[in-house]
């Protein structure tokens, strides 16, 4: 007997999602908690897994359809399929092994058939599905191996001429979480007074303390001591000092926060995504550290909760992890500030009157003028330089 395959209850902050994969076909044997399908929302890709050992039997929102909450998306049968098809195949296998060839596999992939990080660089490569060699659970394509393809010289292969003048166009549609950022961005520099005001920081002091005690830090508490626990650590001594920068604007009132909830901004493959940390006071470097090392691999994985990227008074985006040496980050409403991070570059500077070359930082931070003065801005970015530039003092709580 068939049984509904619904679509997961969305949060109060979601309105609908769209069907981004179906990971199995009607009919092709799947196994109970085994991922039959994702549907991608404005925040997260949610998952919908088998109930039990058996198939789909019909398939009632294709890729592409919007779906909206606990929605009936599929329908599913206990048993079917599984039982049969799996027999069928091994025989086959051994059928081929006995005559003498290895077994074939018949590939009729698409790139609608893929995960959306894949679907992604088949699309951009321009490479069709059942060309390239999966080796990943099942035989399915990872991003790895769209990149072990591309780097294969072609076989017997004529270079295709292309026409003087001729240029190729590629058109894609963006995905929902794209298109929300996309709407956030566009709403923060429409919305608010935005300024940016920088400063420089002497990375040398914590370069020093971390070339020291790194290896000790990670065998203590399992986790690497990076620059992010100190940024994180010193912005949150900061906020303290400067309660409007971690406050916020809801409508004609001024929201003060008494809590450090600081996001960090992560890129994924599905695009710019802001977990966050809590109550930032409150840990140690070695949580914040394993707190940022955990939400970067569940970035990489689209396992994100809604949860994990809601709320946040602050916000920390570092564009030096791709060589930024300066930029002015928006605003991640309806906070106020934002800190941006960049490229650390060794610099001639001026010391006591001599010259030396340090390793040095710009920092940025974008704040709301209509609740931060300028004077508010500069103090706080000067407090996280000092307490950087003279991390004992950070450490110590001076």
């Amino acid at each position: 007997m068939a049984t509904e395959i619904k679509a997961p209850v969305f949060p109060e902050s979601v309105a609908d999602g769209t069907i981004a994969t179906w990971h199995k076909k009607v009919g092709e044997p799947v196994s109970r908690d085994e991922v039959i399908c994702d549907i991608e929302t404005d925040k997260v890709v949610l998952e919908v897994v088998a109930p039990a050992d058996g198939s789909l039997v019909a398939i009632i929102k294709d890729e592409g359809d919007t779906v909206l909450s606990d929605e009936v998306i599929a329908q599913f049968e206990a048993g079917a399929g599984a039982a049969a098809a799996a027999p069928a195949a091994v025989e086959q296998a051994v059928a081929q092994t006995q005559a003498g060839a290895a077994p074939v596999v018949e590939r009729t992939e698409t790139v609608s058939d893929q995960a959306p990080a894949v679907r992604k660089a088949l699309t951009e490569s321009g490479i069709a599905a059942a060309d390239v060699q999966g080796t990943g659970r099942g035989g399915r394509i990872t991003k790895e191996d769209v990149a072990n393809h591309q780097t294969k010289p072609a076989a017997n292969v004529t270079p295709l001429s292309v026409a003087v003048g001729e240029r190729i166009e590629k058109r894609v549609p963006m995905t929902r979480l794209r298109k929300r950022v996309a709407e956030r961005l566009l709403a923060a520099t429409q919305e608010t007074a935005m300024l940016t005001t920088f400063n420089e920081v002497n990375m040398k002091p914590i370069m020093e303390l971390r070339k020291q005690y790194k290896d000790a830090f990670e065998k203590r508490h399992g986790a690497r001591l990076g620059f992010m626990s100190f940024f994180v650590k010193a912005a949150t001594e900061a906020l303290k000092r400067y309660p409007a920068v971690n406050a916020s604007i809801d409508g004609d009132d001024i929201v003060y926060h008494g809590y450090y909830d600081i996001g960090v901004a992560v890129s994924s493959d599905r695009g710019l995504v802001v977990p966050v940390l809590r109550d930032t006071d409150r840990m140690s470097y070695a949580e914040v550290e394993a707190g940022i090392a955990a939400y970067a691999a569940k970035a990489r994985d689209g396992k994100l909760s809604i949860e994990e990227m809601t709320g946040g008074t602050f916000t920390i985006t570092n564009g030096g992890t791709f060589g930024s040496l300066l930029s002015t980050p928006i605003l991640n409403q309806p906070q106020t500030g934002i800190l941006g991070m960049h490229k650390i570059q060794e610099r001639p500077m001026a010391v006591n009157g001599q010259v030396e070359i340090l390793p040095m930082m710009y920092l940025a931070l974008s704040y709301d003028h209509r609740m931060i003065d300028g004077k508010e801005a500069v103090g706080f970015l000067v407090a996280i330089k000092e307490l950087l530039e003279e991390p004992a003092k950070l450490i110590l709580d001076l």
